[in-house]
């Protein structure tokens, strides 16, 4: 399956349209390159730019100009929102949660400016394991090679809520490789790796490469512990992964994911998180266009799902002018 891949390059030509006197510009932080989330930003970053009329005959003088770098993700994203370094950050649910009431990694840390804007598409927690190393379930982990994921990335936090649900640390494995989301499907096909857990949409291209590149396949997370944590906590739930999504998936995988969201800080102005809400939902076709993961979107689940920290005004006004509030 072939990937719309969005480019940060998009910034410097739609710099090329022209250019107004109170032009403001945002960043949005994602994840890897690879991954969905990187996709989110500049996705929304295409929409900014589609609205915008500066250098145009016709179009929305919002001013607004947009990039949305690879970063580290979820937790790295909510922790430079906070610091006024980022304007808007892609977040895992479970982790826009954690920062808002302040546990887990934020206990004493609770980000009480975090706002929500809209929640994106639902987000398995995977594991891939490779071709020939006889892993079929969590406990076939035990004294493999695992990459865990890198510090300040949702996946490395989703990853150490389920070694600490099975009671288990990273001496659990024989090494817990800190990979990012870019270099880890090139890790497990070179051999360098055993397994590496993943918190993404579906489809996902850096997915298809391990398995489509050298038989990587997913195995189900299903146990008492996995059952616990869905049971105990609002931001998880059952996910399945479809025979077919990936050449290898020759039946249903079942695991348990998260939602990716898309949060602000209370400090950002109104009107900027207005138009970025207004440019995705009045360009919601071209939107959901641009990534298999974003096809079955609605506005009203957007609002609504996986938003535990509160919606910004900007954002606000937008659902209440069309409303949906």
């Amino acid at each position: 399956m072939k990937f719309k891949i969005l480019s940060v390059a998009l910034l410097s030509s739609v710099l090329s349209l022209g250019t107004a006197s109170a032009t403001e510009f945002m960043s949005i932080g994602t994840g890897g390159p690879t991954g969905v989330y990187f996709q989110v930003g500049n996705a929304v970053c295409q929409m900014v730019h589609r609205e915008a009329a500066e250098g145009r005959s016709s179009g929305r003088q919002h001013g607004y100009r947009c990039s949305a770098p690879s970063t580290a993700g979820s937790i790295y994203n909510i922790k430079n929102i906070e610091s006024g370094e980022l304007q808007f950050g892609v977040a895992q649910s479970d982790w826009q949660y954690h920062a808002t009431n302040g546990t887990s990694k934020f206990e004493g840390a609770k980000v009480d400016d975090l706002r929500s804007v809209f929640s994106v598409h639902p987000e398995p927690f995977q594991i891939l394991v490779g071709k020939n190393t006889g892993i079929e379930s969590w406990a076939d982990l035990e004294g493999k090679t695992v990459n865990i994921g890198n510090p300040g990335s949702g996946q490395r936090g989703t990853f150490e809520v389920l070694m600490d649900a099975n009671g288990v640390g990273t001496e659990y494995f024989g090494a817990a490789a800190e990979l990012t989301s870019s270099e880890q499907s090139s890790a497990l096909c070179n051999g360098d790796i055993d397994a590496y857990g993943y918190t993404v949409g579906v489809p996902n291209a850096g997915v298809s490469q391990a398995a489509d590149g050298c038989g990587a396949t997913i195995i189900n997370l299903n146990n008492d512990a996995v059952t616990g944590l869905v049971n105990d906590n609002p931001f998880y739930a059952f996910a399945t992964i479809p025979t077919g999504t990936y050449s290898t998936i020759t039946s249903n995988v079942t695991t348990f994911g998260v939602k990716a969201s898309f949060v602000t800080s209370a400090n950002v102005n109104a009107d900027m998180v207005y138009e970025v809400v207004r440019a995705v939902f009045s360009n919601f076709d071209a939107f959901k266009s641009l990534h298999p993961a974003f096809a079955n979107l609605s506005p009203l689940q957007m609002m609504s799902e996986g938003n535990s920290a509160p919606l910004h005004e900007g954002a606000i006004r937008y659902y209440k002018e069309r409303g949906w509030m």
